[in-house]
């Protein structure tokens, strides 16, 4: 009897979410219920996957709308149907056509049009599949209408939109919010009916009690409808499942493929072990029916190879050899003992899948790739994650709906504010802007990171889609449904790091030609490079990817990390739940002392034996589960999947954990060792990497310590073109000096859009400056390569179109400095010679020099140059110490901070990054990085009366007085009293 629900997913319309919306359904008594979601499906496959938990047979639609205005409500009659909507509608989003007024002609679906726009329209005719769809509210008018006489057309169509008065009212406040207008001023007419909450059915039948054909039609409709998904334990996988002709060609296929990069992978050292392991491996990845899961993304990273893109294939597929010879990653599972069960077993629930990261530079035309190659029969789309409205979100939306003004929204978003002290109006935002998050709503659909679906059906077998302005169909559910009904995830990802080893490899052949020839992806040789192993023990690796934090060099030189297989431990435990379960300082107790090994668990030490019996990886919980709790894999992988907290909720989470603590007790477990090894479980599973993804990161680590320790100069170049990395653009400056090189500021005749290296003069790009255009850059960058260096500022302006405005950016970074004229002189001359509008350039055959006019002599200083630096730049060339008002008296410096320890000393730190943390107390306290008068580094602690007292107050040189102190080897001051230098006036 309920044929046009509306969920959340309604958005900005509707409020109820789709298990909830089962749930009332049962209570009041219907056995059967249709989603039908305003433009929009994201809902439907959930509704069906927990509809039986409510007992109500699902139905699913689509209610649609232009706009406001319903055109009609489509029911799929089975997934042949679901298909039909999902095309037609995505059509029309993609296109962003208006919907026509009469229905397509669908095999396997019903039309219902309401009886307030068959008035308007006066449609008289219709086919086998439409009706038309009455309310309560139409009963007084319908019996009157000429088109009563279609009884046998004639169905219920009572919308259900809200569970309260409530809800309603959060309606409106979506409605404004959706249409960017006050509240006051909401057109009633672009809301629904208050009165769209869920009747009990005997009351609805109560209403139609005089229209039995009414009732009987809609029953018989309703009962024609079947819809079926595969989900959970039943489900098969959905993605493609043929790659070439044939499975028996696919099985041939990866089978070649790994036998012939056996050679290229092992050489000489091949061995039974490596020959068990494949036919393992290839054994159950056929039994799993994922050959052509490989072969897809064997294919992606041929491409890219092809193209000379570089990438990194990590995540749990770095735990298998077959993706190892396949080239779709570079981590040897048999040298590092990878746990092929954490990324396949028999018994896993949810599908295994690849991380593969490409240069954000390269990743777009990798994704065209697989849309041309695997999407033309509309099999490929991008997935999509839902945004929901969060406190501040909400907050400034409810509060321009209620008109505040934009001190009173930023105050309440930040939460400052006294509650009692609210006004009619703020208090109503704080209370919808918490129901609004406390009920999970929905606001509109974003991309997921990197996600990508290639399924064996067409993708509108499973949703419509969307067309974001990136230009791939993208699904209209996420992740977690996907995963649901059997469709795994290729993950093609962006990073910057990969992109700086391209740009370094192609910087060294400009700037260094005649350097020896290597290859980059030569790991195994650079695992074993002193000069690189050595940068990583001396926590040297500022711009080298993921090693470079501060919290990362403090871990470094604690565990004295000088091979592969330490950085792999470290990229794990610096995870944010190793560290929150008190875990790694705990394996960094073992490390160092033997004897504090014998604290471990006998079990978790023979399960773990090189991480000191430490749930480390992913892979441990799996271990732990199975090996120690005897749970089985399937459940073991229940559990790490459990605790990301996506699946905290789901029914087979809490049954699995309820059997851990009941198998442990039945193995005579410790029952306070049972809940310490389930509350180190909790507190880290869902961050923790796998190894495999710890491997895979480790490797591109070492090929970027390559570059630094080898090309350094070139290496920073390529860092500072592609966004840094933790740190700002000043940091990597500052390490290119430290390196050795002469870091210049933008200059017309030498410097491009991006930065650029002259044999140790390195010139930043010229979009470093602030305000500058690129046009303005595209125009300079051309006129140089048509005719040559610019001769002059007069030159220049013969050459180059430029507003007064853009060529003052440019005087006063001392871009023209080959003139040997002052800035302050330039600036003069530019006034003089060029007006408001600027001239446009023209050819000419015989020069004319400006003419020039007689100045006096300015005076300019190295501190006027620093505070244009600062403004246009946003940092200084020069040392940073050099900016302060009056002299530093005597001070440690780090490199001397061995012979104090525990003592109280002063230290002058340029400030470079702070981490705010809260103690278990929930009090804040700050970890603060400084760079010392010699470009060293200073690691403050500052504890929280110290946090309280002594505040950070921006970039500059802080007195620091504390007390030194060694934990593991590394040294940190624990701040006591904090001062900020000042600086010279200009």
């Amino acid at each position: 009897m309920l044929l046009n629900c509306h969920s959340f997913f309604s958005l900005r319309y509707g409020m109820i979410p789709e298990e909830e919306l089962l749930k009332m359904s049962k209570e009041n008594g219907y056995g059967c219920a249709a989603l039908t979601d305003i433009n929009n499906t994201s809902g439907c496959l959930n509704f069906i996957r927990m509809a039986p938990k409510h007992d109500i047979k699902p139905i699913v639609g689509i209610d649609f709308r232009n706009g406001i205005e319903q055109q009609f409500v489509g029911i799929a009659k089975n997934n042949a149907g679901f298909q039909e909507l999902n095309a037609f509608l995505s059509k029309h989003l993609h296109t962003k056509e208006d919907f026509p007024d009469e229905a397509p002609a669908l095999e396997n679906a019903f039309f219902i049009y309401p009886f307030e726009k068959l008035v308007r329209t006066r449609k008289q005719t219709f086919l086998p599949n439409e009706y038309i769809g009455i309310s309560t509210r139409d009963l007084n008018r319908v019996q009157f209408s000429p088109l009563f006489k279609h009884q046998d057309k004639l169905v219920i169509l009572q919308p259900v939109s809200f569970r309260n008065k409530k809800d309603f009212n959060a309606h409106r406040l979506l409605r404004a919010v959706d249409e960017s207008t006050l509240l006051s001023k909401l057109n009633a007419s672009h809301t629904a009916q208050e009165t769209e909450q869920i009747l009990p059915s005997n009351v609805l039948r109560y209403h139609f009690k005089d229209f039995d054909p009414i009732i009987y039609n809609t029953e018989k409709l309703m009962a024609e409808c079947h819809i079926n998904f595969s989900f959970g334990d039943d489900k098969e996988h959905q993605n493609l499942r043929v790659f070439g002709k044939s499975k028996k060609d696919d099985y041939q296929l990866i089978r070649k493929l790994s036998y012939e990069g056996i050679g290229h992978r092992y050489g000489d050292s091949v061995n039974d072990i490596i020959f068990d392991r494949i036919s393992m491996e290839l054994d159950l990845i056929e039994r799993q029916n994922f050959i052509p899961f490989f072969l897809v993304n064997h294919s992606i990273t041929s491409y890219a190879r092809h193209k000379g893109y570089y990438y990194v294939g990590r995540g749990s597929g770095a735990n298998s050899i077959i993706a190892y010879l396949l080239n779709i990653t570079n981590v040897d599972p048999i040298e590092l003992d990878l746990y092929f069960e954490r990324f396949m077993n028999l018994y896993r629930k949810n599908p295994p899948d690849f991380d593969i990261d490409f240069s954000w530079r390269d990743r777009e035309d990798v994704t065209q790739y697989i849309f041309d190659t695997f999407g033309k029969n509309g099999q490929a789309s991008l997935l999509a994650t839902y945004s929901t409205f969060q406190h501040s979100a909400a907050v400034r939306e409810l509060g321009k709906v209620f008109g505040l003004p934009a001190y009173e929204i930023e105050a309440l978003s930040e939460g400052k504010y006294d509650p009692n002290k609210l006004d009619q109006f703020s208090a109503l935002v704080i209370k919808y802007a918490k129901y609004l998050q406390d009920n999970n709503q929905p606001n509109h659909l974003s991309i997921h990171a990197g996600g990508i679906l290639i399924s064996e059906k067409p993708i509108h077998h499973f949703t419509a889609t969307d067309l974001p302005p990136k230009g791939f169909p993208t699904t209209q559910f996420d992740m977690v449904i996907a995963e649901d009904v059997g469709l795994n995830k290729y993950d093609i990802l962006g990073q910057r790091g990969l992109a700086k080893i391209k740009e370094t490899l192609e910087v060294i052949r400009y700037n260094r030609p005649d350097a020896p020839a290597f290859d980059i992806d030569n790991v195994k040789k650079f695992k074993t490079d002193p000069k690189i192993n050595n940068l990583i023990k001396e926590a040297q690796c500022i711009g080298c990817f993921y090693v470079e934090s501060p919290a990362m060099r403090m871990l470094l030189k604690k565990l004295e990390v000088d091979n592969y297989l330490g950085l792999v431990a470290a990229s794990s435990i610096i995870r944010p739940g190793v560290a929150k379960s008190g875990m790694m300082r705990e394996y960094i107790l073992r490390h160092q002392n033997i004897e504090k090994r014998e604290d471990a668990h006998p079990k978790l030490m023979e399960l773990m034996p090189e991480t000191y019996g430490i749930m480390v990886y992913q892979e441990d919980v799996i271990k732990v589960a199975h090996y120690f709790a005897k749970l089985t894999l399937g459940e073991a992988d229940v559990i790490r999947r459990g605790m990301s907290g996506k699946f905290r909720g789901r029914d087979e989470f809490e049954r699995v954990k309820k059997k851990y603590f009941k198998n442990c007790e039945e193995l005579g477990y410790d029952k306070q060792m049972t809940q310490d090894i389930w509350n180190q479980i909790a507190s880290f599973a869902g961050y923790a990497f796998a190894k495999g993804h710890s491997a895979s990161y480790a490797v591109e680590s070492y090929q970027t310590l390559f570059l630094k320790a080898y090309y350094p100069l070139e290496y920073m170049v390529a860092v500072l073109n592609n966004g840094g990395g933790f740190y700002g653009p000043e940091l990597y400056v500052h390490e290119a000096r430290m390196l050795g090189a002469n870091v210049l500021a933008p200059c017309v005749n030498h410097s491009a859009g991006e930065t650029t290296i002259e044999g140790k003069d390195i010139y930043l790009g010229m979009q470093f400056l602030n305000e500058i255009e690129e046009k303005t850059i595209d125009k300079i960058l051309i006129a140089r390569q048509q005719d040559g260096a610019f001769t002059s500022l007069g030159n220049f302006l013969d050459r180059v179109s430029i507003s007064i405005e853009q060529l003052t950016i440019l005087i006063r970074i001392n871009a023209f400095r080959f003139t040997g004229i002052d800035k302050k002189t330039l600036l003069w001359k530019a006034h003089f010679w060029i007006n408001k509008t600027p001239k446009v350039p023209q050819k000419q055959l015989f020069h004319t020099e400006m003419k020039d006019f007689e100045l006096p002599v300015f005076h300019s200083s190295a501190i006027d140059d620093a505070y244009d630096q600062i403004e246009l730049l946003g940092f200084a060339l020069c040392s940073p110490f050099y900016l302060l008002k009056h002299e530093l008296p005597k001070s440690v410096m780090s490199k001397d901070l061995h012979n104090y320890i525990d003592c109280e000393v002063v230290q002058y730190g340029y400030l470079v990054a702070i981490k705010n943390t809260r103690t278990a107390r929930g009090e804040t306290m700050y970890f603060g990085t400084f760079l010392d008068q010699e470009g060293q580094f200073i690691d403050t602690v500052h504890f929280p009366p110290v946090a309280s007292k002594f505040k950070f107050s921006g970039k500059g040189v802080y007195k620091i007085f504390g007390k030194v102190m060694d934990e593991f080897g590394f040294l940190s001051i624990e701040v006591i009293e904090m001062t900020r230098m000042d600086s010279a006036v200009r």
